[in-house]
């Protein structure tokens, strides 16, 4: 049975890549867009390729916006993968930046999540929600502690979530990417140099020397937008999905290792 899904965050990465093949298997998709100009690539984008879509623009920290989108639009998936990155040693980022992306990571998320959560139970319809979380939401990768915290908060937001809605028939799950070579890695890596000065912080230079290196293999997005595909057209998904196996098996080893590490 086609469903309608809503996406945020679909102006690229894992969000465009899933909304364009969820279209092309017949679901109706609504594909959401932080700003005007977004939309307009993404209609002409769906256009050259023959993918009937909805484009809409939906910056999720944005109560006006968010509150059009819950009442246009009936649906019967979301999935809340927008996101930004702002990276930096936390000992010394500014909480400016810190603050703006857990409005975005963590806020606009919810805020969404509960317009939408009382509308299916308003209509006594099930309904599932998809999180694209981190791997990072499972462990703390040095100098981007800010985005793993937001990445923390979402995943104990999806399991409260998951457990209090369970008897309302609304399905929760997460995705958890790796290092995946969407472009989304990297501006978080370019944010660190818009205020990171190493003549006045005392972080030395030194500890981002192998960055290049290790965004240099990153993995190709597509495998991982199946598997947002998959686990929201998945009636008995696993709740937690993380992608690829040895990014899980590593992170499940890690997660060992913190009960005997020292402080």
């Amino acid at each position: 049975m086609n469903k309608t899904i809503l996406i945020t965050g679909a102006a690229s990465g894992f969000g465009k890549i899933a909304a364009f093949d969820l279209a092309k298997k017949g679901h109706k998709v609504i594909a959401t867009a932080q700003v005007y100009p977004q939309m307009s690539d993404l209609i002409r984008e769906a256009k050259e390729q023959g993918i009937e879509l909805i484009v809409d623009k939906l910056d999720v920290t944005n109560a006006r916006d968010i509150a059009y989108i819950v009442e246009k639009y009936d649906i019967d998936i979301l999935i809340s993968n927008a996101g930004i990155m702002e990276g930096g040693p936390i000992a010394e980022q500014p909480i400016d930046l810190i603050r703006s992306m857990f409005d975005v990571n963590v806020f606009g998320g919810l805020e969404l999540a509960q317009g939408f959560i009382k509308k299916f139970i308003d209509q006594k319809k099930p309904a599932k929600i998809v999180f694209t979380t981190s791997m990072g939401g499972l462990w703390t990768v040095p100098y981007v502690a800010a985005y793993c915290a937001s990445k923390h908060a979402m995943e104990a937001i999806a399991e409260g979530l998951k457990t209090e809605l369970a008897q309302f028939n609304i399905k929760i799950a997460t995705c958890n990417p790796g290092v995946f070579g969407t472009g989304f890695n990297d501006r978080g890596v370019d944010s660190i140099f818009r205020w990171y000065n190493p003549e006045t912080n005392f972080t030395p230079p030194s500890v981002f020397d192998g960055t290049a290196e290790s965004l240099a293999n990153q993995l190709d997005p597509q495998s991982m937008a199946d598997v947002i595909v998959d686990v929201a057209l998945d009636d008995n998904s696993n709740f937690r999905n993380l992608h690829p196996k040895e990014t899980e098996d590593f992170v499940k080893q890690l997660q060992v290792e913190a009960w005997t590490a020292k402080s």
